[in-house]
C-alpha cells in the first residue's frame, strides 16, 4: 500500500492496477498514464498532498525535481471537478505554455502555473501518442535543469545511486525524527 511519504523508482503499485494490459484504443488513464512514465530515464515517484501521484526526474532524496502530477483523487458523481481537481498536471515550459492553454481541456495549473505548468481537464485533451510526446518533453525539460550533483549521482551504477539514495532518505528522516523531538 503506498502511503504519504513513500518514495520508490518504479516500484509502487496502484491499487487495482496489477495485471492490467492496456489496449491502444482505450482512452488515456492514469494506470495507462504512470505505466509510461516510468519507462522514462530515472524518473521516481512518491505519493504527496492527498492522492496525488508525483513524478520526479532524478529522486527527490537527490535533488530530483517534479515533472508531473497526477490527481487520483475522485471527484464523485455530485461534486463537479473543480480547477483544484485536475486529472493531471505537468511541466510544459515556456515555449508550449501559452499554445497549450489555448487548447480544450487544458488550463494552467493552479500554484504552478508562473512555473509553466498546465491542469489537463479530461482525459482525451490528447491521443495516446501526444499525451506521450508531452510528458517526454515534461521530463526533458526537468531533467535538463537539474543541478550538477543530481545529474553526478544519476551518472553512477544503479547500486551506488540506491546506496546514495537509501543514505539521504535515512539523513532526511533523522532530521525530520530531531525537528520534531525539539517541539
Amino acid at each position: 500500500m503506498v502511503s504519504p511519504g513513500n518514495i520508490g523508482v518504479k516500484s509502487l503499485p496502484l491499487p487495482g492496477t496489477w495485471n492490467l494490459v492496456p489496449s491502444t484504443l482505450e482512452a488515456m488513464d492514469a494506470e495507462r498514464l504512470r505505466a509510461y512514465i516510468l519507462t522514462l530515464p530515472h524518473v521516481a515517484e512518491t505519493m504527496q498532498w492527498g492522492a496525488n501521484l508525483v513524478f520526479w526526474a532524478g529522486d527527490k532524496a537527490i535533488g530530483g525535481r517534479m515533472f508531473a502530477l497526477i490527481n487520483l483523487d475522485d471527484p464523485g458523481p455530485d461534486r463537479r471537478r473543480v480547477v483544484h481537481h485536475a486529472l493531471m498536471m505537468y511541466a510544459a515550459g515556456p515555449d508550449r505554455f501559452s499554445e497549450l492553454i489555448e487548447q480544450d481541456g487544458l488550463i494552467p495549473a493552479p500554484y504552478l502555473a508562473r512555473a509553466h505548468w498546465v491542469a489537463v481537464l479530461h482525459w482525451d485533451a490528447f491521443t495516446d501518442a501526444e499525451w506521450k510526446r508531452e510528458l517526454r518533453a515534461a521530463h526533458q525539460i526537468v531533467f535538463a535543469k537539474l543541478p550538477p550533483k543530481t545529474r553526478k549521482v544519476l551518472a553512477l551504477s544503479a547500486a551506488e545511486q540506491k546506496r546514495l539514495v537509501t543514505a539521504r532518505r535515512k539523513l532526511l528522516a533523522a532530521k525530520v525524527r530531531n525537528a520534531k523531538a525539539k517541539k
